[in-house]
Parts: structure tokens; C-alpha cells; sequence
């Protein structure tokens, strides 16, 4: 029996640092199974025991129960008192502005792994096409020097970043995985990915590429 209740009326919503995690890397444990699942959703679930074990591919409910406290405990999810529905829209007409909320400069680019940006904000085009096909070099000599970073150094991180005399970041590159597809978000200065629009963000891809 587990020590754990659940609180009556609440809707299941991802944390920022919940949607950072799911996406960070391929490594698939549970808690990133079910953050990917929660944000697979149209819109936030009605938190009860049945819900929380079809997200989490489980038929007891006592390990269910575990895993949200685990998560819970860690940040990466929450309980709010009202319905959100996912994002709507062509995601070239929602990404942009989602975009520009996530750096303190609003010069943020969404690129493929091929070296193509698929939207853009506060970038000039030429530069936002150099730093999508940068990203797409980086991305390849990481999957050659993971094993080292790794191994060697203990570096889990798929994140990189140019940086200054100080070792603060100017242009930062981050992966996000979702399913089989790697992109990057591309930033000019400090991110702020604790924000509501990067849930949305992620989100909107989630329902996009997930599947």
C-alpha cells in the first residue's frame, strides 16, 4: 500500500525543468517515458490513479504513485486547478514568438539535425543559416566524442556553447530529442527556459514529431 494520495480536482501539467528533462536526451528511463507521454496529450489530463498508470505504462497503482512523488520531488511536474489545451496552429506561425521568450536577448533559432532552421527569431536569415548548419556540425562531432565526454569526464550534457573570456555562454546550443528526430535550439545569450512558453514550445513539437 502506498503512503501517497492523490489531491482531488487537479489537472496534470509538465514543470519547465520537467519539459527540459524529457527532451534532453536519448537515454529513455521512466520518468522521461512519461513526461514524453504527458506531452503527447491535447490538452492537460485529470490527475487520478487511472490516468498517471496509462501514462506511465503501468497496471499497479502503487508504483504509479511512486514515480509522480519521484517526479514531483525532482520539479517536473505539478498539479494546477484548471484545463490547458496544447498549442495550436501551423508551427511556423506559433514557434517564432514562443522563440523569442526563451533568451533575455529574443535571438533564438529552432534548427533539424540536417543544418536547416525551421523557425527563427530576432536572427538575421543569413545568420540564423549559419548557425543551423554550425549546429548540425556540432551535433556530429558530439556523437563522435560522447564516449569520451562521458567515460572520461563524466559529461552527460549534450549542450554547447561559445563562450567568453569570462566562460559565460554568447551562443549556446541545445538538443532536443523527440522520437527518432534530434533538433537544436540556438540561442544568443542567457536562456530562459524556465518560462511557460518553452512548455508550450516543446510541447507543440511533442504533438507535431512524437508520434
Amino acid at each position: 500500500m502506498s503512503m501517497y494520495t492523490l489531491v482531488d480536482g487537479l489537472f496534470l501539467y509538465p514543470t519547465p525543468i520537467g519539459v527540459y528533462y524529457a527532451v534532453s536526451s536519448i537515454e529513455q528511463d521512466k520518468p522521461r517515458k512519461f513526461l514524453m507521454r504527458l506531452l503527447q496529450q491535447t490538452k492537460t489530463p485529470v490527475l487520478n490513479a487511472g490516468t498517471l498508470m496509462s501514462l506511465m505504462d503501468v497496471e499497479n497503482e502503487d508504483k504509479a504513485l511512486d514515480l509522480l512523488h519521484h517526479c514531483q520531488k525532482l520539479g517536473w511536474v505539478q498539479g494546477i486547478d484548471e484545463v490547458i489545451q496544447s498549442p495550436e496552429g501551423s508551427l511556423e506561425d506559433i514557434l517564432p514568438p514562443l522563440l523569442g521568450n526563451v533568451s533575455e536577448s529574443g535571438k533564438v533559432l529552432l534548427a533539424d539535425d540536417q543544418g536547416f532552421y525551421l523557425a527563427c527569431s530576432g536572427f538575421p536569415h543569413e545568420t540564423a543559416e549559419e548557425l543551423s548548419a554550425l549546429s548540425a556540425e556540432i551535433s556530429t562531432m558530439h556523437k563522435r566524442r560522447s564516449g569520451v565526454l562521458m567515460n572520461n569526464l563524466g559529461i552527460a550534457s549534450h549542450a554547447w556553447a561559445i563562450i567568453d573570456g569570462f566562460g559565460s555562454s554568447q551562443t549556446g546550443f541545445w538538443p532536443v530529442f523527440i522520437g527518432k528526430t534530434r533538433f537544436a535550439i540556438v540561442i544568443s545569450g542567457i536562456p530562459h527556459f524556465n518560462q511557460p512558453d518553452f512548455v508550450t514550445l516543446i510541447w507543440a513539437l511533442i504533438i507535431r514529431y512524437a508520434k
